[in-house]
């Protein structure tokens, strides 16, 4: 049997890495996972689904697949930092998308001023997109002015146990002392970007301040990636069995996890 691998650095876990990373195991049971938590999440009934999520099209080409009408906002300054996968310049527009219930939209993701109120059934905001969004309370606030009343929002956000960890990992302990008082936590990453990180509490009190009720909140993925990769490398065809016990795992520890996922419906 394979020895068990180390812990990934905490950087490492930051994006999909390229063919041939060590964690390419933990990534694909990772998306395998957030796949079957979006399914499991939209709405059973065709709607209109706003999706920010900036995952290269990933939400919302599930969604649409799904049977809803997709509005899919790639933000230019966002895609530029990230992925460069959009050219400088880009201006505001439609554009068909991966399917043919979706419409692709140029724009700003924090600013949702082209959508009137109440115009949409449920937003996904996977991604991490509202941690990238430091000025998060200004896009929470537009996610609740576009929903109907009723309608909930998917998101996902970078944890306080992600921040801390990346903190120590980097020898930031003056920054790190500071985290349990804090209000806002940002987190510098190496590549000199900052994200914004998150405990549950304070994802809580942000959406209840906009009038969003949360129905839940808990950690993206409960088992570690050295514990994935240990287990998909001694039985590759285990993925399904690993997904299956990550989404029927009991409510625990909403601190837990490197990014956290929530769910919340406008009141």
């Amino acid at each position: 049997m394979p020895a068990r691998p180390p812990e990934p650095t905490i950087a490492s876990l930051r994006d999909s890495p390229t063919e041939g990373d060590a964690l390419a195991r933990y990534w694909r049971f990772y998306w395998a996972v957030a796949d079957a938590q979006l399914a499991r999440w939209l709405p059973r009934r065709p709607s209109r689904v706003l999706d920010i999520s900036g995952d290269h099209g990933r939400c919302a080409e599930r969604a649409a697949e799904a049977g809803h009408t997709v509005i899919e906002v790639r933000d230019p300054l966002l895609e530029r930092r990230t992925a460069g996968a959009l050219a400088a310049g880009t201006a505001c527009g439609g554009a068909s998308g991966p399917g043919p219930a979706t419409t692709k939209v140029f724009g700003d993701s924090g600013s949702l001023a082209f959508l009137g109120g109440a115009s949409m059934d449920a937003v996904l905001a996977e991604n991490r997109v509202l941690s990238r969004h430091l000025a998060t309370e200004e896009t929470i606030a537009e996610i609740a002015r576009v929903l109907r009343p009723g309608g909930r929002v998917l998101l996902c956000v970078d944890s306080l146990t992600l921040g801390m960890a990346l903190l120590a990992e980097q020898s930031h302990w003056a920054h790190l002392s500071d985290v349990p008082s804090a209000e806002v936590v940002l987190v510098p990453w190496p590549d000199g970007t900052i994200t914004r990180c998150f405990g549950a509490d304070q994802l809580r009190e942000l959406l209840a301040e906009v009038g969003l009720e949360v129905s839940w909140i808990r950690p993206r993925t409960a088992l570690s990636p050295s514990t994935v990769e240990h287990v998909l490398s001694s039985s590759p065809d285990a993925l399904p069995r690993l997904v299956r016990t990550e989404l029927n795992a009991p409510p625990g520890d909403e601190s837990l996890g490197f990014h956290l996922l929530a769910s919340a419906k406008r009141v």
